[in-house]
């Protein structure tokens, strides 16, 4: 198996990752944003607050809630979804090329593989800040709903625990987190595409540079004579006829 096959074939693995995992960033995000009816969890912003509301349980006494000060910037949350929704439809026209290329047995030109190791390289650092922010700010909402871990139940306990919202938080924790480790698989992918694009920009450029015309210019230095096809260099024509 020649190396250009294997570098193909490994793309073609990494797109496959890719597809998989940004679904498993925009469907959790998405459920998340329709449990919490469009708001953003991320870094808002609240406390507790313990009061006799009866509204709220039906019964008499005090009752602690929670309660929202601001909600989070919806583009912290529609930055992950952004990242995870081009890497499934980069990743899924990506793997179509590899499959492609690997049927018809050749590869992108130097300027294609040029320019897809700069989009790599883009697209990589975006998921990275992508990555921190959602785990920045699920912290962030995780320190409020446990009033800074003063609570007596965890972050990952709160999701079962009524906290007495206009939204469904029954699963939060269970999606964000889905979606934090999915989107730091992706940014991880994304390393491994921009070494690949790179392997193979290397490969396309050592074959451009070693042209089917240098095996002929060794024929004609040991004084052989040249194929058709090939104009021998003037350089070499001087040298034979001297």
């Amino acid at each position: 198996m020649e190396l250009d096959r294997r570098l193909l074939l490994a793309h073609c693995t990494a797109h496959t990752l890719l597809v998989v995992a940004g679904l498993l960033v925009v469907v959790p995000l998405a459920l998340n944003g329709s449990a919490f009816k469009g708001r953003c969890a991320l870094f808002s912003t609240g406390y507790w607050m313990t009061e006799n509301r009866s509204e709220l349980t039906g019964q008499s006494g005090d009752v602690s809630h929670l309660v929202v000060q601001q909600w989070g910037p919806p583009a912290a949350c529609q930055f992950a979804t952004f990242v995870g929704i081009f890497t499934v439809l980069y990743g899924a026209a990506q793997g179509w090329r590899c499959l492609f290329y690997l049927h018809g047995r050749h590869d992108d030109t130097l300027m294609s593989s040029f320019l897809t190791v700069l989009l790599s390289l883009c697209v990589l650092f975006l998921s990275g800040g992508a990555s921190f922010t959602l785990s920045l700010g699920l912290a962030s909402w995780c320190d409020t709903v446990t009033d800074g871990n003063a609570r007596p139940f965890s972050c990952a306990q709160s999701q079962s625990i009524p906290l007495y919202l206009d939204v469904d938080t029954s699963s939060f924790y269970t999606d964000l987190t889905l979606a934090q480790a999915s989107l730091w698989f992706v940014t991880a992918l994304w390393l491994a595409q921009s070494v690949l694009s790179f392997l193979r920009l290397y490969h396309s450029h050592s074959q451009h540079i070693s042209g089917p015309c240098l095996p002929r210019e060794k024929e004609l230095l040991l004084a052989r004579s040249p194929s058709e096809g090939c104009p021998t260099p003037p350089h070499l024509s001087s040298t034979i006829f001297v």
